[in-house]
């Protein structure tokens, strides 16, 4: 696959906000505003997509099928948008896949970037057109007020600085409903990365979410696992992600044909209500597939707090228990 790399963000752009998940409705008053002056500090101008905006909401939480593809193919056709962020995730994203006119995006290149739900755009963008896409925090992520540092600044590492990063765990990290209650906050000091697997190993990022990610097996929209993939994977408490349910999850992904060409996984931390132990991870991964590679788990990425940002078709390395990334 030709691989395209969108050019990264400069002062004075402008970001577009969509929603092909849920609805822009859902997000409080307080994340709005903290969401907008952090995109001003980064002298970023944003825009809101037509019908995001106006806040449309159906029985599942988001607005049309038409509108949203609508919003989402209108930012990649203006040219004054340089980036495209969701507003959240949610549970329906893949149902606009075959609707997008994939030929406009590959011609009008730009950073998108989302997590969650929002796996299945970004592996099906990227499958189709060949364009670098970012898991990364969502608008309403980025309007979270406390612990937020490490996110942001992996954020514009990424989308603004020098597009690599060797990345470092965080100082601490937070499970709890803080888009509910922005001051009730509770922090729990890192333990850092679990070594499951050492290791060395190199090759292409693919994965996110790992319920959303299994949702497009079988179809044009999941990305090969090319000669050499470094697999990223996370799971969500509240789509099932218990220990069984992420078991289940990878043994779809190591049935695939292309599997034999992952050379190394990275997994995101698991929220607390999963209670996935180190040692009932390490039961999980004991498989003879798994024996050869690297795994590095408990990373800042998933559904806690902080989040760091990758690149989904960016080149990741594993080498002396250290994760390093680029596009």
């Amino acid at each position: 696959m030709q691989k395209i790399i969108p050019a990264k963000l400069q002062k004075g752009d402008e970001v577009r906000i969509v929603a092909p998940a849920r609805s822009f409705k859902i997000i409080g008053q307080d994340s709005r505003e903290c969401a907008a002056k952090r995109f001003a500090d980064m002298g970023l101008k944003v825009s809101f997509g037509k019908y995001m905006a106006t806040e449309e909401m159906d029985l599942m939480g988001s607005s049309t099928v038409e509108h949203r593809i609508a919003d989402m193919m209108d930012a990649f056709k203006d040219k004054n948008v340089k980036a495209i962020f969701t507003i959240i995730g949610g549970a329906n994203s893949n149902q606009i896949l075959p609707y997008l006119d994939y030929e406009v995006i590959k011609n009008n290149p730009k950073i998108f970037c989302g997590f969650s739900d929002i796996t299945a755009l970004l592996n099906g963008i990227y499958a189709k057109t060949g364009l670098v896409t970012f898991h990364g925090p969502h608008y309403s992520s980025i309007g979270c007020i406390k612990g937020s540092e490490y996110t942001l600044e992996n954020l514009q590492t990424m989308l603004m600085g020098e597009q690599k990063n060797q990345l470092q765990p965080s100082k601490e990290w937070s499970d709890d409903l803080w888009f509910i209650n922005q001051e009730d906050r509770n922090f729990i000091k890192n333990e850092g990365w679990w070594i499951i697997n050492e290791g060395k190993a190199e090759g292409t990022i693919i994965g996110g979410n790992i319920g959303t990610f299994d949702l497009l097996l079988g179809s044009s929209y999941r990305p090969k696992f090319e000669k050499d993939t470094i697999l990223f994977i996370e799971d969500c408490f509240t789509s099932s992600g218990d220990a069984g349910a992420f078991d289940r999850h990878l043994q779809a992904l190591m049935y695939q044909d292309d599997f034999k060409n992952v050379k190394g996984m990275v997994i995101g931390r698991f929220q607390k209500a999963s209670e996935v132990s180190r040692e009932k991870l390490e039961f999980i991964l004991n498989k003879p597939e798994l024996k050869h590679m690297p795994i590095i788990a408990n990373v800042d990425f998933g559904h806690t707090t902080p989040l760091t940002t990758f690149p989904i078709g960016g080149t990741a390395k594993i080498e002396n228990n250290q994760i390093y990334f680029e596009i």
